[in-house]
């Protein structure tokens, strides 16, 4: 990718400040946290090109989908900035032409196409404004962008405000993939409570999957609870069993990319798995996650589009060939958990529990009210 600012640091130096995986500049630049190299190196991508910002999600330099969402809405205010339209309604299709195209990025996370909803209707209100310069328009969109990022950081807050109440001293708990800090704006969703338990002194012994094939576990989640000084402790995706038969683990608590109507729940590919194993187990399965990434549009977790990654992530998952040349392969990134297994969905406005067709819609009405404090 172009443009890329290398801010390789000691990572002792990361010890005690969070990460920042989304960041607009003053000099109207999107700045990413090139996730693919963590944990090794911090380096950020600076971004100034709609394309960019495409290639970004799609490579998962950003992943997670609530940062995914805030990187595409700086997307669109990318594209009508370079575009430079001549009129407010040449600015109009600027900003639904480039919302349309990162919308082809990823086609799983939710959270991608309700914040580009939000930027083309944010857009079509401003039309409403007479004789409005398309540089104040620039600025408006820009505004938006920077609020669904700001908004970000309070939800995952009120996220781990709730899950917390479902967690007590010395408990064990098992999570996968990376739903933290770096995949949203600040806290992350399943880890949030894991943060705010430690500001409050609440120990709690988590466990991460290594989350093959891609180790988003490994990589980000043991990285970035190792960085706040958080107990974690290492599993690979198939020991996850070993270590609920053992009693380690009291809760198992994930992210999702998308919840559907019935509360069948899409996440990183095992979630499934760990879900079964958890309720072989008599252990609660959570599920966090901000009301946007909830979707009422779609019925079930069987009409959820599951995106399929190159085979390389497979066969040469750790930077040299481990399978067979022309070995057929079969990659999924995501798999959808029956809603049969979900004890609860955790959102910023409260718990939801089953019948999940019905508090889903409770919640969603919740959520056009102000959070309260």
């Amino acid at each position: 990718m172009s443009n890329q600012q290398d801010h390789t640091l000691d990572l002792s130096i990361q010890r005690y400040e969070p990460l920042v995986s989304v960041r607009w500049t003053e000099h109207y630049e999107l700045e990413l946290l090139d996730q693919r190299l963590l944990p090794t190196q911090i380096v950020m991508e600076r971004l100034t090109e709609v394309s960019q910002v495409w290639h970004a999600i799609h490579d998962m330099v950003v992943r997670g989908a609530p940062a995914i969402g805030i990187a595409a809405a700086y997307g669109v205010v990318l594209g009508a900035l370079n575009d430079k339209a001549a009129s407010p309604l040449e600015w109009l299709k600027s900003v639904n032409t480039h919302a349309d195209y990162l919308a082809t990025s990823r086609p799983t996370a939710v959270n991608l196409f309700w914040a580009l909803d939000r930027m083309r209707n944010r857009a079509s209100q401003l039309m409403t404004v007479s004789n409005i310069a398309v540089a104040s328009l620039n600025e408006l969109l820009l505004e938006e962008a920077v609020l669904i990022h700001q908004e970000d950081e309070e939800v995952c807050r009120q996220i781990g405000e709730h899950a917390l109440s479902l967690f007590h001293d010395g408990m064990g708990v098992l999570t996968h993939c990376n739903a933290g800090g770096l995949a949203t704006a600040k806290y992350g969703t399943a880890l949030a409570p894991m943060y705010l338990a430690q500001e409050r002194g609440i120990q709690l012994k988590v466990f991460a999957d290594e989350t093959r094939p891609v180790l988003q576990g490994a990589r980000l989640t043991a990285f970035e609870l190792q960085q706040a000084g958080i107990d974690v402790t290492l599993i690979c995706d198939n020991m996850a069993a070993m270590v609920m038969q053992k009693g380690w683990v009291q809760a198992v608590i994930v992210g999702t990319d998308r919840v559907a109507a019935n509360g069948d729940v899409a996440n990183k590919i095992g979630t499934y798995g760990l879900a079964v194993l958890a309720k072989a187990h008599g252990i609660p399965f959570y599920v966090a996650c901000p009301t946007s990434t909830i979707d009422l549009n779609t019925s079930s977790g069987e009409l959820i589009p599951i995106e399929e990654r190159h085979e390389r992530e497979i066969t040469e998952a750790f930077g040299s060939r481990t399978a067979p040349e022309n070995i057929k392969v079969y990659n999924p990134a995501f798999d959808v958990t029956p809603n049969e297994y979900v004890t609860a969905i955790i959102t910023e406005h409260g718990i939801v529990e089953p019948d999940y067709v019905t508090s889903l819609q409770d919640i969603m009405k919740r959520a056009a009210l102000p959070i309260a404090d």
